[in-house]
């Protein structure tokens, strides 16, 4: 696709280096932002290649300025794209959500701090956990540093002063053993922070210095036969081995890893990404993104590697890929793709994660689509007074120039869906000249008789491109094969897109806006496409066949056996003697040649 002159000139000046570039559209708006090694030759390219596909090409069409940056190398225009995404999100670019939708755990910044849920990070020493990807695995840590300690969740300024002097009074919570009243000085500040410490550990996904204080107070109630406190600390411990079972992947030793995978089909791509603390799973994610243009999975997953990172505040020094990446602006991080052992093991569960992803979404869209098929025949049955759903539909079109090289098509439809197997070229036999109606009558009686002798199952809708002509002559086929009154067939004229039915002077009412016509026009349409390409094909073998086989001395088979192999006469020309020699003889060489000087002009095709 060819840049206009003033783009052309905005290319020229590009620079050969690393860097980012950014295409404006018509109204001013950034609607895509890449990076690229060499500036001038990624630019270019966009307008120099001829097999971008569709969401490509658009995008170059709307191009109307280029601006562009250098970096000091590849890392830097990474992160400097990835920045001009997030504040702009152009529309072709791949676009995650924002993080701040997620929620976090917060950890107060006050005395005798709370733990709390919060989607809103402020700026006020707090600690934040997280984001985590769903609700469900927040409550269930949630629940757990409930069950294991006892905290406050009032709002009281719990200062020295106010407590000292008796402010608060202990709620509900204090009585029923969910906190310890730090509200009337009940509890100590260095116990309760302790407690709050080991809460920083879990959620670190550091669970052994919490299990070790509880196995220790657990042997030292026992030894001083507090058996009941004793066995409240067993719970506590059993609580936390029974949540670090359901997280434990693969090995203990496996410590603070990222591992992600992508699995994609034409129009998305899936990602899954597991955040590994311990050996076990502290964060877990699969989305969805839609391809925009004609990008790799590598390209997709570096992107979304480095925002998932950021989103998910993850500071791990290795990550875990199924596919290779190009280098990350990642300094110290090691990126990798295991084939073996127990990384191996963990980056095969991502997958079979993203794997799952990919096929629920897919079934899903394979539902969606027989529902809105169903949905596109109901309709049509209604519209067109139908006694059965049309589940196989046929239409038929006549195609010839001048009367010359009469074809026809006729294409299939099963199931609101074209079913190209099934498509069928007739050569018209029985007509001379450009006759559409009798062409009509002799392909509809040719197909139906065709399908009667074998056996086969009959359309529940037939549909002819023409108006009350070509619709009388189907209809005069169907009686004479006695079909008449078993098969429903409907007239679609070119010029109002009118729909006909037989014994019907006026065109029956569709609105033009209804899935019935909007199908029926898709199937006359493609009619056409199918019957107007054999039409060509047949001319243009006619046209070549004519030229060679007037060659005295050149028999139709030799004729057949250079167009087939070379195509066109013109490639035939273009051989040397050795060259015919060595296809047709020497005799029949020598003739082509004569006939080519001869001739001196061009071949006609």
């Amino acid at each position: 696709m060819a840049a206009q002159d003033y783009l052309q000139d905005q290319i020229r000046q590009l620079p050969h280096r690393p860097g980012i570039y950014k295409y404006f559209d018509d109204e001013g708006r950034i609607i895509y932002v890449g990076k690229a090694i060499d500036l001038r030759k990624r630019v270019s390219s966009y307008f120099t290649k001829q097999d971008h596909n569709r969401k490509t090409q658009q995008l170059v069409k709307n191009i109307r300025r280029i601006e562009f940056t250098i970096v000091d190398s590849e890392s830097d225009a990474f992160l400097l794209e990835n920045n001009l995404i997030k504040q702009h999100q152009p529309k072709y670019n791949i676009l995650l959500k924002d993080g701040k939708t997620y929620p976090y755990i917060c950890v107060t910044n006050e005395r005798f701090p709370r733990v709390l849920p919060t989607r809103n990070k402020i700026n006020d020493g707090s600690r934040y956990y997280g984001p985590y990807a769903t609700g469900t695995g927040l409550n269930v840590i949630l629940e757990l540093i409930r069950a294991l300690y006892p905290l406050r969740t009032c709002t009281y300024n719990l200062s020295p002063e106010n407590v000292a002097a008796g402010k608060y009074k202990v709620c509900l919570e204090y009585h029923i053993g969910n906190c310890k009243g730090p509200c009337q000085d009940l509890i100590d500040e260095e116990t309760y922070n302790a407690s709050i410490q080991q809460i920083r550990n879990i959620l670190s996904g550091n669970l052994t210095v919490a299990k070790a204080y509880f196995k220790e107070r657990m042997m030292q109630a026992a030894q001083d036969q507090q058996y009941e406190l004793a066995h409240q600390f067993k719970l506590k411990l059993d609580k936390l081995d029974d949540f670090q079972a359901k997280s434990t992947i693969v090995n203990p030793a496996l410590s603070d890893i990222d591992v992600f995978s992508i699995a994609s089909n034409e129009k998305s791509a899936f990602i899954n990404y597991l955040k590994v603390m311990n050996g076990s799973i502290i964060q877990t994610q699969s989305l969805e993104v839609q391809k925009k243009l004609d990008e790799t999975d590598a390209d997709i997953l570096s992107v979304l590697v480095m925002q998932l990172r950021q989103e998910f505040e993850s500071s791990s020094r290795e990550i875990l890929v199924n596919v290779e990446l190009p280098p990350l602006p990642l300094p110290g991080v090691k990126v990798a793709v295991p084939e073996i052992g127990d990384k191996r093991k963990l980056l095969n569960l991502s997958i079979k994660n993203v794997l799952y992803l990919r096929k629920e979404k897919e079934s899903m869209n394979e539902k969606s689509k027989d529902v809105n098929e169903v949905r596109i025949m109901e309709t049509m049955k209604k519209d067109l007074h139908l006694k059965e759903l049309p589940r196989h539909i046929e239409c038929f079109d006549n195609s010839n120039f001048q009367g010359d090289n009469p074809v026809a098509a006729m294409v299939c439809f099963r199931n609101a869906k074209a079913s190209k197997k099934d498509y069928r070229h007739f050569h018209i036999k029985t007509v001379v000249g450009p006759n559409d109606f009798d062409s009509m009558y002799e392909i509809v009686t040719r197909r139906y008789r065709r399908l009667l002798d074998e056996g086969a199952s009959l359309p529940q809708l037939i549909i002819v491109d023409g108006g009350k002509g070509q619709l009388g002559m189907g209809v005069k086929a169907l009686r004479d094969l006695g079909l008449w009154g078993q098969i429903p067939i409907i007239g679609i004229a070119k010029r109002l897109e009118e729909i006909y039915v037989p014994n019907d002077p006026l065109p029956l009412y569709i609105d033009k806006k209804s899935e019935t016509l909007r199908l029926i026009q898709r199937m006359r349409d493609e009619a056409h496409r199918f019957g107007i390409t054999f039409h060509r094909s047949r001319r243009d073998a006619a046209t070549l066949k004519t030229e060679l086989t007037e060659v005295k001395g050149l028999g139709p088979v030799t004729a057949d056996k250079l167009l087939s192999k070379f195509k066109s006469v013109k490639k035939i020309r273009e051989l040397s003697e050795q060259e015919l020699v060595a296809e047709v003889g020497k005799a029949k060489a020598r003739v082509l040649l004569n006939y080519f000087a001869e001739q001196g002009a061009e071949p006609t095709a």
